[in-house]
Formats: structure tokens, sequence, C-alpha cells
């Protein structure tokens, strides 16, 4: 696997496979991986003939009271883990490589982007949008790659590709899940054994709103009614919405860590 540091790099070690016609997925990511990382890359690596993951904790997507330096880095485990996982080219670029001094272009979603997680971190998908723009434009992908956990950002992301006539795919995977059913995510490693069992609300709540709209009733007031129940945790919104089909949604907070999950009602 070749680690890429900035965008010349990057080209340079795709020169060849573009030249040959060879198909490029891409796997955007902030790093600290986990088995939903891992099955991104292996629905990019059985769908094309390269597999390119970016590494950037993008600081654009973050707003003042989020957790940009608490983040989870551990570049050197994520690299061995992506080299292990079959990438092909891992780009590991810094703050100033993707935003080098005079940057002030920006890749505004619109409406879709102030719902919401848009409405509790506002600036967050233009801060998403511009970045994953600028990778498509730099490895050049024929597909890029999501987990569905990111509903909103799936739908985001396809929004601009539409939008502006990018020449790619974009391909949602299935929620990774631990066996408690809690979805995976960095952030889990901020839960307390007392947290966890607190934000295991959040999935329970959204089969209890799937199974109430599959019964004709209120998805929203029995996703709800589950969270409402649980000491400790305190809900940013619950709602529907069509993010790439319509989807049940919610946000929670457990101690200091925020939680979003999701589930597509059909």
């Amino acid at each position: 696997m070749k680690v890429a540091r900035t965008a010349a790099d990057v080209r340079n070690a795709l020169a060849a496979d573009r030249a040959a016609g060879r198909s490029i997925g891409l796997v955007p990511t902030m790093g600290a991986f986990h088995a939903g990382h891992l099955s991104l890359i292996a629905a990019a690596r059985a769908d094309n003939d390269v597999v390119a993951v970016s590494l950037f904790v993008n600081p654009a997507q973050f707003g003042p009271s989020d957790d940009l330096t608490q983040y989870p880095r551990d570049e050197a485990q994520d690299i061995a883990t992506a080299d292990e996982a079959g990438a092909d080219v891992l780009f590991v670029p810094s703050v100033e490589e993707m935003y080098p001094p005079g940057f002030d272009s920006w890749v505004d979603p619109g409406e879709l982007g102030t719902i919401l997680e848009g409405a509790f971190r506002p600036g967050h998908f233009r801060g998403v949008a511009t970045i994953c723009t600028k990778l498509f434009a730099i490895v050049g992908p024929a597909r890029a790659y999501f987990g569905r956990k990111d509903a909103q950002q799936v739908a985001v992301i396809r929004q601009v590709v539409r939008d502006l006539a990018l020449q790619l795919g974009i391909v949602s995977c299935p929620t990774v899940r631990d066996p408690d059913g809690l979805a995976l995510s960095s952030r889990n490693a901020y839960l307390s054994p007392a947290d966890r069992v607190a934000g295991l609300a959040l999935p329970q709540a959204l089969q209890a709103g799937l199974a109430a709209h599959r019964s004709g009733a209120d998805a929203v007031a029995a996703a709800r009614a589950v969270l409402d129940e649980v000491h400790g945790l305190s809900v940013d919104y619950v709602a529907v919405a069509d993010l790439d089909g319509r989807t049940l949604a919610a946000a929670v907070r457990v101690g200091s860590t925020r939680l979003i999950d999701n589930v597509l009602l059909a």
C-alpha cells in the first residue's frame, strides 16, 4: 500500500491505473478505523480494480462545541489496518494541504444541510460537502463509499454529486453494529460502561419506531417514548426525513458523547 501525503502524491500513485482504465473506489474517512470502515473498504475492493482510502480529520465539519481536539487519532494503527484490509493507496493529508493559506471556496448543500444534524451543528455539512468534493477532484474515483449510519451525510453527498454533475457513483453501505445493537462509531470509545448501557436505548428506540410505523402508528412518538424513559440520556432530535429513502433518524447525548443512528421506514 502506498501512503500519500499530498494531492500530487495521490495523482502520481494512481496515474498508471488511470491510464490503464482501471476503476478506482474511494473510501473517505476520518480514521480511528473500526469494522464499519473495513466493511466500506471491502465493498470498494469488491467493486473496483483499485481502492483508495483517505484519512483526514476535517476541522471544517466540527463546530465550536464539537470534539475536534479529542477526536480519536492513531495514524500508525490506521495505516497498518488499511494495508491489511487491502487498500492500495492511503491519502493522509495535513490540514495545510487541504486548506492552504487563502482557501475560501466552499460547497453549500443548501436546505438539506440545515435540518436534523445541520440544525444542531451549523456549518457541518458545508465542511463535509467541501472536503468530499475536493477528495473527489483529487482522487477521481468511479465510486465513493459511505456508511448508512450517517444517512444525512450520504443524502448530502448524493445531492452535491447530482447538482454539480460530478462523474462518480455514491455507494451507501449498511450500518455495522456491535452484537448489542449499537452502531459502530469512532466516538463509541468515549462511552463509559454505564453510558454504553444508556446509549443502547438509541437503536432500541429506532426499532420501536420502525415497529410502530409498520403497524400504522406514529414512529416518532414510539421512538421518543423509549428514549424519554432513560436516565442520563438527552435527546437532540427524533424525526422522519427523506434521506435516501424515508428514514427515522435520531441523535442523543450520553454523558459527553453524542450518538446518531437511523432506520429506513420500510
